[in-house]
C-alpha cells in the first residue's frame, strides 16, 4: 500500500464525537476545536450531554456527544449533520447515527460492540451495521485493545488505560484531517500539568491513533484538509460562551476601575462562569459560592451598595428564587448584572438542554412595576461583548440588567480573536459631585437621563439610606404617599426606556425581501444560515436579529412593518412574538416555534420559511 494518500481540500466539515458520559467525548471535541481554531479555522461547537450524573455504562440514556463544525471561512452553526461520526460504543452508534450525513465516515471501537454492549443498546442481531442499514464507510478498529497495548509498559491499571480511548479516536480524526498533533500535546500538558504521567499517556495514545490511520489508511480513500482562506491577523482562541461571559465581566470591571464581585450558586448550565471567575483573584475578582440562589443575588446587591461591579449568575429556576433580591436592586436603583443561562423548563425540566423560554420571566417576572433592561447574547464569542454591554448599562444607568444566554451558546464555542480593550467604550458611573456634599439625597437625578447619582457608603457628606420600602423622590425618606409612589414608578420606567441602544440591523435582501426573519439571542447562526441558503436559491429573504430586548431599538416598528411577510422564529411557544405584538401596534407575524431542547436545524428552517413564502 502506498505511504501517501490523496488529500482532498474541503471548505468545511462537521465532526461528532459520541460515547458514554465517562468516555471523554467533551474533552476530545474541545481539543479538536482548539487545534482547528489555532490554525485559523472558524469553528462552532455543540456539546450535547445527558443530565444523568452517571448513567449506567453502555446505556442509551447515557450517551454524550460533542459536535464541532470547522470551516475555511465563517461558520455560523455546529452543522445540522456530521461528515464524521465517532461512536465509541454500541449505544452511541444507535442514538447518534441519525446525526450522520448519508456520505459520512463512521468510526467505531469494535471492542465495545460485544454481545453485552449490543444487548444494552437494544440491538436484536449481532451485526448492528447491517441491522441499522448503514451504507457509509465504517472504520471499525479494536480501539480499546490497541490503547491497552500502547500503554502496557506504563504501569497504569486497566481502568486508567481505558480512560485514554478518547485520545486514540481523536488521533485518528487528526490524521483524517491532517492536523498537527503538537497543538494537542500542548493542550494536554497544560490540562494535566499536575499529573504529567497522565498527560504523557494521553499524548502517547493520540499518536497511536494518528499512526494507526497513517499506517493502515483505515479503509478510506482520501484524507482531508480545511485551509483557512482569509486570516485576520491577531491572537485567537477557542472560547466557550460561559468563559467569554466571564472575560467580558472582568473587562468591564477593569474599564470602570471597579472590583468585580460574583455572588452565585451552582446550577447547570451556568456554573462555569463561577468556576472561571474564581480563578482570577489576581485581577481583583471576588467570588462567593453562596448557600442558595437567594443569598447569591442578595450578596451581589450588598456588594453593589458598597461600590463594586456586582454580578449574579444562574439559570431559569434560580431566577425564580432571585426575583425578590432583583426587585430590591430595582427599587434601590443599584447596578447589578443578572446572567441567566437559559435551559429547558419548567421546573428542573431539561437541565442540560437549551431553550429561550425565560424571556417573559426576564422582562416581567417580578412583583410590581419593575422594569429592567434585557440583553441577549447571539453566539459564544458574542457573550464577551454582551457581558461588557450589560455591565456598562447597569453602571451608567444605575439599574439591574438581565443578560440572557442559553445552554447552546454557553457550552458551545467559537474561534475568538482576542480584543483590544482600548477600543471598547469607557464606562462612567454617575458618581456624586463635590457640589452635592452635605446636600445629597439618594434619588436626586440627572435631568436628561433620569439616572440617580451614586454615593458610596463612607463618603463624608453623602450619608443616605436605601431599602425595599418606597422612598420620597426628593428627600429619600420612607414614603407611602400615593402621588409619590406613582411618580417613582414612572421615573424608574422612564429611566430604563431612555437607555440608548443601537438600531436593529437588517441583513440579506434589505430593500426588497419578500420575507423578513426575526429572532433574538442564540438562534442567530441558524437563522442567518437559513437566510443565506434561501438567498442562494433565488428567494428574497432578510434577517433582523435582536440583541437588545428592553428597551427595544428605536427602529423596531419601522423594520417590522416594512416587509410583506414577517416570521418570528424562537425556541419557545411564542414569547418573543407576543412581546413584539404588544410593543408594535398592528404587528401580526407568522411564527416558527420549537421547544425541543436542541438547536434549530437549518434545513427545517428553510422548509418552514419557504412554505410561508409560498402562501
Amino acid at each position: 500500500m502506498a505511504d501517501e494518500m490523496i488529500v482532498k481540500e474541503l471548505d468545511q466539515v462537521v465532526v461528532r464525537f459520541s460515547g458514554d458520559s465517562g468516555d471523554g467525548m467533551q474533552l476530545a471535541g474541545n481539543i479538536f476545536s482548539n487545534v482547528s481554531a489555532t490554525v485559523g479555522n472558524d469553528i462552532s461547537t455543540f456539546p450535547d450531554y445527558p443530565a444523568d450524573i452517571r448513567a449506567p455504562q453502555g446505556s442509551l440514556t447515557g450517551v454524550s456527544g460533542f459536535q464541532v463544525h470547522i470551516g475555511a471561512g465563517k461558520v455560523f452553526t455546529p452543522g445540522d449533520k456530521c461528515d464524521v461520526l465517532v461512536a465509541m460504543n454500541a449505544a452511541a452508534l444507535k442514538t447518534q447515527y441519525k446525526f450522520a450525513k448519508p456520505t459520512a465516515c463512521i468510526i467505531i471501537d469494535t471492542d465495545c460492540f460485544q454481545k453485552s454492549d449490543l444487548d444494552k443498546a437494544a440491538f436484536k442481531t449481532d451485526n448492528p451495521i447491517e441491522e441499522m442499514g448503514i451504507k457509509q464507510d465504517v472504520i471499525a478498529a479494536p480501539i480499546s485493545q490497541m490503547v491497552k497495548d500502547c500503554l502496557a509498559d506504563t504501569g497504569m491499571d486497566n481502568k486508567s488505560m481505558l480512560k485514554c480511548r478518547n485520545m486514540f479516536a481523536l488521533g485518528l480524526v487528526c490524521w483524517l484531517f491532517n492536523r498537527d498533533l503538537a497543538i494537542a500535546e500542548n493542550f494536554l500538558r497544560e490540562k494535566f500539568a499536575k499529573k504529567p504521567q497522565i498527560a504523557e499517556a494521553n499524548i502517547k495514545v493520540i499518536h497511536a491513533g494518528y499512526d494507526y490511520g497513517h499506517n493502515t489508511h483505515a479503509s478510506v480513500e482520501h484524507t482531508y484538509k480545511v485551509e483557512t482562506k482569509s486570516k485576520v491577523p491577531g491572537k485567537y482562541m477557542d472560547i466557550s460562551g460561559n468563559k467569554a461571559t466571564a472575560y467580558g465581566l472582568i473587562a468591564a470591571a477593569e474599564k470602570a476601575g471597579l472590583r468585580l464581585f460574583l455572588g452565585s450558586y451552582p446550577i447547570t448550565p451556568a456554573t462555569d462562569i463561577l468556576h472561571e471567575l474564581s480563578k482570577h483573584k489576581s485581577l481583583g475578582v471576588t467570588t462567593v459560592q453562596c448557600e442558595d440562589e437567594i443569598s447569591g443575588c442578595a450578596t451581589a446587591v450588598g456588594a453593589s451598595f458598597a461600590g463594586a461591579l456586582a454580578v449574579t449568575s444562574t439559570s431559569g429556576p434560580g431566577v425564580c428564587l432571585k426575583s425578590e433580591a432583583m426587585n430590591l436592586a430595582v427599587i434601590t436603583e443599584l447596578p447589578l448584572v443578572v446572567v441567566n443561562v437559559q435551559r429547558g423548563g419548567p421546573s428542573t425540566g431539561l437541565p442540560t438542554k437549551s431553550e429561550q423560554t425565560d424571556l417573559l420571566q426576564a422582562l416581567f417576572g417580578r412583583n410590581g412595576e419593575s422594569p429592567m433592561p434585557v440583553i441577549a447574547a447571539a453566539s459564544p464569542t458574542h457573550c464577551f461583548d454582551a457581558a461588557y454591554d450589560a455591565c456598562k448599562m447597569a453602571l451608567e444607568h444605575m439599574t439591574p440588567v438581565v443578560l440572557l444566554t442559553d445552554g447552546f451558546v454557553a457550552n458551545g464555542s467559537g474561534a475568538w480573536k482576542l480584543p483590544d480593550l482600548a477600543n471598547y467604550p469607557a464606562i462612567n458611573p454617575p458618581y456624586v459631585t463635590p457640589e452635592m456634599k452635605d446636600h445629597y439625597a439618594p434619588y436626586q437625578r440627572n435631568p436628561e437621563t433620569g439616572v440617580r447619582y451614586w454615593a458610596l457608603p463612607g463618603q463624608e457628606g453623602y450619608m443616605h439610606i436605601l431599602g425595599g420600602l418606597e422612598k420620597d423622590s426628593e428627600t429619600g425618606a420612607i414614603s407611602t404617599d400615593p402621588e409619590n409612589h406613582h411618580l417613582m414608578c414612572r421615573l424608574r420606567a422612564e429611566k430604563v426606556a431612555k437607555i440608548p441602544v443601537p438600531d436593529v440591523k437588517v441583513q440579506g435582501c434589505v430593500e426588497d425581501a419578500d420575507l423578513l426573519i426575526v429572532g433574538f439571542g442564540g438562534t442567530y447562526g441558524h437563522l442567518y444560515s437559513a437566510m443565506e441558503e434561501m438567498n442562494r436559491s433565488g428567494k428574497k429573504v432578510a434577517l433582523a436579529h435582536f440583541v437588545h430586548l428592553n428597551p427595544l431599538p428605536q427602529n423596531t416598528a419601522d423594520v417590522l412593518k416594512k416587509y410583506k411577510k414577517v416570521v418570528v422564529a424562537e425556541q419557545s411557544l411564542g414569547q418573543f412574538a407576543g412581546y413584539l405584538r404588544m410593543k408594535v401596534d398592528g404587528f401580526v407575524p407568522y411564527q416558527f416555534n420549537e421547544v425541543k431542547g436542541q438547536p434549530f436545524v437549518v434545513s427545517e428552517l428553510v422548509d418552514a420559511f419557504t412554505e410561508i413564502l409560498n402562501k
